[in-house]
C-alpha cells in the first residue's frame, strides 16, 4: 500500500464503494457470456473437431484467449500495480507464467481437472487478494504481509487449473495433443506479454500524472468489487447448474 493512502479524505473513503457498487451494477447488465473464464464457441466447436498437430491454430487460440481473458489481465494488473522496475515487473510475470503454464499442460496430459465453477471462483479470490494486498489491508488487519511471490505462483497453478479444466470439458483429440498444448501455451504466454505491454504503457501515463496516488485506492477497491463479483457469479452457477 503506498502511504498516502492512509491520508485519503472520510467523504473520499466512503464515496469508494458507492462507486464499486455503481460499477458493478453495470457489469450485471453485460451478457452472461462476459463473465465466462472459457474458450469462445466458436473456438471450442474448433478444438473439438480438429485432430493431429496444429501448431499455429493451438497458438492463436493461446494468445486470443490470454488477451481476452480479462479474469488473467485484472489479476495481472493487480500483481504490477505498484511495481515500477522492469526486473521485478520480470520476476513476477515469470512466477504468473510458471505457475499457470505447469498446471494447464499437466491437467490436460493427465485428464486432471477441477469443476470449473469452483476453479474459476478461486481465481476471483486471486483478484480480491491482490486488490487487498494493494490495498494495504493485511498489515493493519493482520499485522503481517504475505509473501507476495509465492501468493503469485500458487494463483498462476489455480489460473491455469481454470483454462486446463475447460480445455478437458472440450474433448480435445489426444493426436497431436502434446505439441498442440505446447503451442496454445507458447500462444498464452505471446498473448500475456501483450497484455503486459498495453497495461504498462497505459500505467506509464497514469504514474505521471497526480490522479495516479489520488485514485490508485479507488482502482483497487473497484478492483476488488470486480473479483467478489466474480466469486459470486461462479458460485451461484456452481450451485444452479
Amino acid at each position: 500500500m503506498h502511504p498516502e493512502f492512509s491520508d485519503q479524505h472520510p467523504r473520499a473513503a466512503l464515496a469508494r464503494p458507492i462507486f464499486a457498487a455503481l460499477l458493478v451494477a453495470l457489469a450485471f447488465a453485460l451478457p452472461g457470456e462476459a463473465f465466462a473464464h472459457a474458450v469462445a464457441e466458436g473456438d471450442k466447436g474448433y478444438i473439438q473437431e480438429i485432430s493431429g498437430v496444429h501448431l499455429m491454430s493451438f497458438l492463436y487460440l493461446g494468445a486470443k484467449h490470454m488477451v481476452t481473458g480479462y479474469d488473467h489481465i485484472l489479476f495481472l494488473l493487480g500483481v504490477i500495480f505498484f511495481l515500477y522496475r522492469m526486473k521485478d515487473i520480470g520476476i513476477y510475470v515469470s512466477l504468473f507464467a510458471i505457475g499457470h503454464s505447469t498446471t494447464m499442460l499437466a491437467g490436460v496430459f493427465f485428464n486432471f481437472g477441477i469443476n470449473s465453477y469452483i476453479i474459476d471462483a478461486i481465481i476471483g479470490l486471486s483478484i480480491v487478494y491482490k486488490a487487498l494486498d494493494n490495498m494495504g489491508a493485511y498489515q493493519r488487519w493482520f499485522g503481517f504481509q504475505p509473501d507476495t511471490k509465492a501468493a503469485t505462483l500458487i494463483f498462476g497453478f489455480c489460473h491455469g487449473f481454470g483454462l486446463s479444466s475447460k480445455i478437458l470439458d472440450y474433448e480435445i483429440s489426444t493426436d497431436g495433443l502434446l505439441p498442440n498444448l505446447l503451442a496454445f501455451n507458447v500462444g498464452v504466454e505471446i498473448g500475456q506479454l501483450l497484455a503486459l505491454g498495453a497495461i504498462l504503457i497505459v500505467m506509464g501515463f497514469w504514474r505521471r500524472t497526480p490522479s495516479f496516488l489520488k485514485h490508485a485506492y479507488t482502482a483497487n477497491v473497484v478492483m476488488m468489487a470486480a473479483g467478489f463479483l466474480l466469486v459470486g457469479y461462479q458460485l451461484t452457477g456452481y450451485f444452479v447448474a
